[in-house]
């Protein structure tokens, strides 16, 4: 098992949960952030810190798009340990739907 972020971080970006990670597997884009399935050790602990109930075991149904989505750009995206100032309007779009298609981008993020 693994943990993977899901769409509703997309725009929201809170990071409570990479201050918690103790394998630092967690990746910044602009505006999301992704787990790497493949260096998550399963331990659950980054999940009920985020605000957005934006992270979920890759055992519930329908995470395989996920699992692959967060793969991809961790692959790509720099590592972040440290936490942030969510974005701008993360209160207003979190649970919003659609955010994949309205508000995604593969442009990486900071890091750090």
């Amino acid at each position: 098992m693994t943990y993977v972020v899901t769409e509703n971080c997309i725009e929201c970006k809170f990071t409570d949960c990479v201050e918690v990670c103790p394998v630092d597997c967690f990746y910044e884009g602009e505006n999301t952030l992704v787990i790497h399935p493949d260096e998550c050790i399963d331990c659950g602990v980054c999940e009920p810190e985020c605000p957005a109930d934006a992270i979920s075991p890759d055992t519930e149904p329908g995470m395989e798009q996920w699992v692959e989505f967060n793969r991809k750009f961790s692959e790509v995206w720099p590592v972040i340990v440290s936490q942030k100032e969510p974005m701008p309007n993360a209160d207003e779009r979190d649970g919003e739907p659609d955010k994949m298609n309205k508000y995604f981008s593969e442009k990486p993020g900071e890091g750090g």
